[in-house]
């Protein structure tokens, strides 16, 4: 198979779909790689370190998508690349289509068959193609919480782990699961006062023997939430329903019992945020402020350290890669049924059903 990698194109995007070492094991496999000049650029690898394990260097995305079967990105295809996409193309990234109506539409358009990362499943639960981007968001969100409850950069003036005889800063994390538990680590590890929320008691429980006495667990009710959100410094939402858009937990009507100065981090922001006053930002511009509250909503966050996340999702992605390299979509998918379930969109059609029901579309089983 036809292998193409182009350099990513999304504000301040420095990860790249496959490193030298993933190409060196696709061409050691029998495939042909082809790669958009300098699009490992922003993690210091050279075209020719991708020569030597194997790829061909093409000018530019057009000859990528040209010369491809299977195109291997990380972020969502943007408009120019979406219409670079034909019927033939297998399309193999993140889409997050559930906030994204106007990319499911042109994917529909392009009739490309669309495997989506975060919807890939594993066997014994969970999303692998996911949980590497959730792991390094996780603790950057508190490495960016602590940032901007700096006074200069318009925050409270607080100090996420205290000192002694000045009491830490209160962290409040609205979901338990992959991103919530690697900003709670973050956090502890900053000595700041942290909370998990989440519905799930058997999480909870779980979390509680994880930390012991190091953080606090509470059910995630309307009343506990408007509660954390009144006394907490930090709030980082990190819920996901998988393929679906994210459930607006903090109302516009909570902001206003923040503490001015205070941050929101929203983790959930590429299924369209868990706060009701969140909108996507970028690392360029990553915050704005609604009531004396600084929200923090770039939807790229893995971005910002762009070697250790590619490294890491290619070593979630590149057996995924290789088997739809051997065997072919169609058959891959008829393989490995959580695979399968990666499938977003194909032959014009949504075929995963929570994106449709998220989009108010059509739901069309392959």
């Amino acid at each position: 198979m036809r292998v193409g990698v182009p350099k990513e194109i999304k504000n301040h995007e420095y990860r790249v779909g496959l490193t030298p070492p993933s190409v060196a094991e696709l061409a050691a496999a029998g495939h042909q790689v082809i790669v958009e000049t300098k699009a490992g650029s922003g993690i210091d690898f050279e075209d020719a370190d991708y020569v030597e394990a194997g790829a061909t260097i093409v000018h530019d995305a057009r000859a990528v998508f040209a010369g491809a079967d299977m195109v291997v990105k990380v972020k969502e295809p943007q408009a120019s690349e979406i219409a670079l996409l034909e019927p033939r193309h297998l399309l193999f990234t993140y889409l997050h289509l559930a906030a994204d109506k106007p990319q499911a539409e042109g994917l529909m358009r392009s009739g490309a068959t669309c495997i989506a990362y975060e919807t890939v499943t594993a066997q014994g639960g969970g999303l692998p193609l996911l949980k590497p981007m959730s792991e390094v968001a996780g603790r950057m969100s508190v490495q960016v919480g602590a940032h901007y409850l700096e006074k200069e950069q318009g925050g409270r003036g607080v100090l996420l782990g205290g000192v002694p005889g000045v009491a830490p800063a209160k962290v409040a994390i609205l979901g338990g699961g992959v991103s919530g538990i690697n900003a709670a680590q973050m956090a502890v590890g900053l000595r700041a006062d942290v909370t998990i929320y989440d519905l799930n008691m058997s999480r909870l429980a779980e979390l509680d023997m994880f930390f012991s006495s190091q953080i606090k667990t509470a059910f995630a009710s309307k009343a506990a939430i408007a509660a954390a959100v009144r006394n907490a410094h930090l709030v980082i939402g990190a819920v996901l329903v998988p393929g679906a858009a994210a459930p607006k937990l903090v109302t516009r009507e909570m902001l206003k019992t923040m503490k001015r100065g205070s941050v929101l981090v929203d983790i959930a922001i590429d299924q369209g945020g868990c706060f009701e006053t969140s909108h996507a930002t970028t690392h360029e511009d990553p915050v704005f402020e609604v009531d004396g509250v600084i929200h923090y909503c770039v939807a790229n966050m893995p971005g910002a350290v762009a070697r250790t996340s590619t490294f890491a999702l290619n070593n979630a992605t590149l057996p995924f890669a290789l088997k739809l390299a051997n065997m072919g979509a169609q058959e891959a998918m008829r393989a490995d049924p959580h695979l399968a379930a990666g499938l977003n969109v194909s032959g014009g059609r949504i075929r995963h059903r929570a994106v449709a029901d998220a989009l108010d579309m059509e739901f069309v089983a392959a």
